[in-house]
């Protein structure tokens, strides 16, 4: 059975868009999903599905998570092969000596990267920043907090 992972932009970040791990696991075994595993609480989740793509997961997620918890939030999903592919493509990761200062930009559809190149007029070095082609990295040296670049990624 194909994994998925399921990615809630900007859940459980002070006291707006709070979705409790517990109901978003109770939520995606609603929908048929088998093997739901959170993470903490970040809103990230583990399935598996017999079917369907990355793209019917997400709207369905989101279109769950909105009806029955109240609360919108973008669902990225991808399957574990795409995942794979994201962190294998990942040119700063090898050159990176805190992995903790890295930035991956998830996207439903990969069409929306390229509206994250103007990100890179911000990148002051020694931050390196890099459009792939199922997602976007940003290496922030000094910090994420103290980027400029870092922050227009995360308000995307």
């Amino acid at each position: 059975m194909p994994s998925f992972v399921a990615l809630l932009r900007g859940v459980n970040v002070g006291k707006a868009k709070r979705v409790p791990m517990a109901e978003l696991r109770t939520l995606l075994t609603g929908l048929g999903y088998t093997g739901v595993a959170t993470l903490l609480n970040s809103g990230n989740a583990v399935f598996g599905a017999a079917s369907g793509s990355p793209e019917t997961h997400s709207a369905a997620i989101t279109a769950a998570i909105l009806s029955e918890l109240g609360v919108e939030v973008p669902v990225v999903v991808k399957s574990a092969t795409e995942l794979a592919a994201i962190i294998s493509e990942n040119p700063l990761a090898k050159g990176a000596p805190d992995h903790s200062r890295l930035l991956v930009a998830f996207v439903q559809d990969t069409k929306a990267l390229s509206s994250l190149a103007a990100i890179e007029a911000l990148v002051k070095p020694p931050e390196r920043f890099s459009v792939g082609k199922n997602a976007a990295y940003l290496l922030c040296t000094s910090g994420i907090l103290e980027s400029k670049a870092g922050e227009a990624l995360r308000d995307r």
